[in-house]
């Protein structure tokens, strides 16, 4: 209780924490004993001072050890979580979730973390959901969907019990329109620990801190991206509309600043060729997609699936570059491999 006081009176001087305190005070925002109040206290001081890369490395490893393991590290060491942070609210089709579904019928082992969406139509696992992927499962089952599938989807909520003596806090402060480490953490604190990771978050000026984190945990390699569609909006993923940055960490340190569409063989469209809808429609559009029907699949959004498979593939070093995946990514769809890999996941999860 004292420690974690102590810390926030530092955070409210402007002080930020070296890794050793913000490890504590993770730790101590776990316990039930300490009162909600501390708790938001403390975290709303560190979101007012602005977190360091170094205390969000020292948060994403306390809650890494916390998660209950779920024992895939074989396939960890060659996989990738693709996710966002959210939080960015413009209402794009599950772009990230597809390409993860695409990743997996490409051959790459896919490890992906999340929660239900709180300001989403569709979230990540409301699409997984609608397809019959089973959100609570034995971890045997885990195991068993990486070796039929090359993917399987730890829900937060069963993997983070700790979670739920901060949950309290953390709705108090969204509340108030207030965002936490919380709002970052989603992505960072997978269960699995996968080797690699291409991480969309919700502001341009979180790229690089994240990035550090990343390198910080020793991750790989992989991709912190961000893109703006339109002035004064924000995607948490890249896409084919307005600009996008991304900072890479690991094998990729090299990759920095904005990209160009035309380094991987794409143009650019308007932003709302990225927009989704429901449940039912967004697994309409995604069969529509699977089956090749231009007619419905605005090109916009398929060659932004497109891109971000390929940041995918280029951040497990399956690819030199981002034209590669590109044409890797269509060619998976097009043959017809994410419609088998779709069908299977049905079959699989109907017998277990």
């Amino acid at each position: 209780m004292e420690s974690l006081l102590e810390s926030t009176e530092k955070l409210k001087k402007g002080l930020s924490l070296p890794r050793k305190d913000a490890e504590e005070a993770a730790q101590i925002l776990g316990y039930d004993s300490i009162s909600d109040e501390e708790k938001i206290n403390f975290l709303k001081a560190l979101a007012v001072k602005g977190e360091t890369a170094e205390e969000v490395s020292a948060f994403a490893s306390v809650f890494r050890k916390l998660a209950i393991n779920p024992e895939v590290s074989d396939f960890a060491e060659k996989g990738i979580d693709v996710c966002g942070t959210g939080g960015d609210g413009f209402g794009t089709f599950n772009i990230s979730t597809t390409v993860g579904f695409i990743l997996a019928a490409a051959g790459v082992p896919v490890l992906k973390h999340g929660n239900r969406s709180i300001t989403s139509k569709c979230g990540s696992a409301d699409l997984m959901e609608a397809l019959g992927i089973q959100l609570m499962v034995d971890l045997s089952v885990h195991r068993r969907a990486l070796e039929c599938l090359n993917f399987t989807f730890f829900f937060a909520p069963a993997f983070h019990p700790v979670f739920k003596a901060i949950m309290p806090a953390r709705k108090a402060l969204a509340a108030e329109g207030q965002k936490t480490i919380f709002n970052l953490l989603g992505p960072m604190i997978n269960p699995a620990q996968p080797k690699h990771q291409l991480m969309g978050v919700y502001s341009r000026s979180w790229i690089k801190p994240i990035a550090e984190a990343m390198d910080a945990l020793e991750l790989k390699g992989g991709l912190i991206v961000h893109g703006v569609p339109v002035t004064n909006s924000a995607l948490d993923e890249l896409s084919c509309a307005g600009g996008n940055y991304l900072q890479g960490f690991g094998a990729l340190s090299d990759y920095s600043g904005e990209l160009d569409l035309a380094d991987a063989g794409l143009a650019e469209c308007d932003a709302e060729e990225l927009k989704g809808g429901s449940v039912d429609e967004n697994v309409a559009m995604l069969f529509d997609f699977a089956n090749n029907n231009g007619a419905t699949i605005k090109r916009g959004l398929s060659d932004s699936i497109y891109l971000n498979v390929a940041a995918g593939l280029l951040s497990v070093g399956k690819v030199d570059n981002l034209r590669e995946g590109v044409y890797i990514a269509k060619e998976t769809v097009e043959e017809g491999h994410l419609l088998n890999w779709l069908n299977q996941v049905k079959a699989f999860y109907s017998d277990i």
